[in-house]
């Protein structure tokens, strides 16, 4: 495992996070202090995917802070938030949302819809929005970031780093801990509807409370992981895991051998994400989508448990299908016809041909046979 040379007294024993073959940067901070206690090409740069809506939701939080934005405003689905792709919540053009609403669904739901609806209602258009995210980018210090929109979607020009993202999370945290609950939020409802997270640690980790997961598939699996114990407040940045499981067990397996080596780590550490150099080396944006474990970059895995589940469920509706023909046909009257499925009378002096009726019986059998019962016409054992 290549470690940057300038930080290799201050990273965590490299045996117990061994990083996997083709892993994207990695970056395990103390968010109370922004020391450094692990960190792997944290200033390469890469596609951000959704964990740019924590741009956009910081921005929300400026502005209603501010008075510019109440949170019992409305925000509007316009004809180009309506058109935005999946995940998104799918209003109707002139559908409304509370800015409360729209910030959950925003941060839980990662609706993409949303994040466009926002970026119009604080800063008039899109374009405007994606000025000012940039200009707050800098005066956070993400010296290595570019937005080009509100909401991740692929773009081109939008990168970001590591340390850049770990820079916006603890701002985020430390300027705005009045809506921590909303990044710790597992789902919501809107209506009838239960929208859920994507941040899978916020069921499986011990004191996990946040911040965002993303997705893209030239940026592979993304997420900035925060978790806290006994009053210290750990943040992991993982880019370019090749599938969810994968992301979650790195960003586990970083904060949990942070909190393990916390203590005594913190004596020697002196290295922060603000006063560390960026390393001459330090690369461009790369696509990691030939990596990643996702049909819709081409690159699926089946799963046996998914697809045996998908074959039950084809399997019962064909048998519901044939149940219900089997019962319209027992439910019409024994020996009935239809006129046009009448039988013709044979020609005088001819024998009478087999004709078949309406419900399957033959003319030469001088009786109706009974339709078969539902049972068997569902194919039941």
């Amino acid at each position: 495992m290549h470690l940057k040379p300038a930080l290799a007294a201050v990273l965590i024993s490299t045996l117990a996070v061994a990083r996997p073959a083709a892993a994207g940067p990695a970056l395990l901070f103390d968010a109370t202090d922004g020391k450094i206690l692990y960190a792997e090409e944290m200033d390469d740069q890469w596609h951000p995917a959704s964990l740019t809506k924590i741009m956009t939701a910081y921005l929300a939080f400026k502005a209603i802070r501010a008075g510019k934005l109440r949170m019992d405003d409305k925000v509007i689905c316009s004809e180009l938030a309506n058109k935005q792709p999946p995940s998104k919540i799918g209003l109707p053009i002139g559908g409304e949302l509370t800015v409360e609403t729209a910030l959950k669904a925003l941060i839980i739901k990662s609706a993409n819809d949303v994040a466009v609806m926002l970026a119009e209602k604080i800063s008039g258009t899109e374009l405007q929005f994606v000025a000012d995210m940039n200009a707050a980018a800098r005066d956070l210090g993400m010296t290595r970031t570019t937005f080009s929109n509100a909401n991740g979607l692929p773009a081109v020009g939008q990168v970001t780093t590591a340390r850049d993202l770990a820079k916006l999370a603890r701002a985020v945290a430390t300027e705005y801990p009045e809506y921590a609950e909303y990044w710790a939020m597992t789902q919501m409802r809107i209506g009838k509807i239960r929208l859920g997270s994507h941040n899978g640690l916020l069921k499986t980790f011990e004191g996990a409370d946040g911040l965002k997961t993303g997705f893209i598939c030239d940026s592979g699996f993304n997420v900035v992981a925060s978790a806290t114990r006994n009053g210290r407040r750990l943040m992991a940045v993982v880019l370019g895991e090749p599938s969810g499981g994968d992301r979650n067990v790195r960003a586990a397996s970083l904060l949990e051998h942070g909190f393990q080596q916390l203590g005594w780590k913190q004596i020697f550490n002196q290295s922060t994400i603000d006063n560390m150099p960026v390393p001459a080396e330090a690369k461009g944006p790369i696509s990691v989508r030939s990596t990643i474990q996702s049909w819709d970059c081409g690159n699926g895995k089946r799963n046996p448990a998914v697809e045996a589940r998908r074959e039950r469920i084809k399997a019962a509706k064909i048998k519901r299908e044939k149940a219900k023909k089997a019962a319209a046909q027992k439910k019409a009257p024994s020996g009935a016809t239809k006129p046009e499925a009448a039988v013709k009378p044979a020609p005088s002096g001819t024998t009478p041909a087999k004709q078949s009726s309406a419900t399957g019986t033959s003319a030469g059998s001088g009786a109706a046979k009974p339709a078969p019962s539902a049972a068997t016409a569902a194919g039941a054992p």
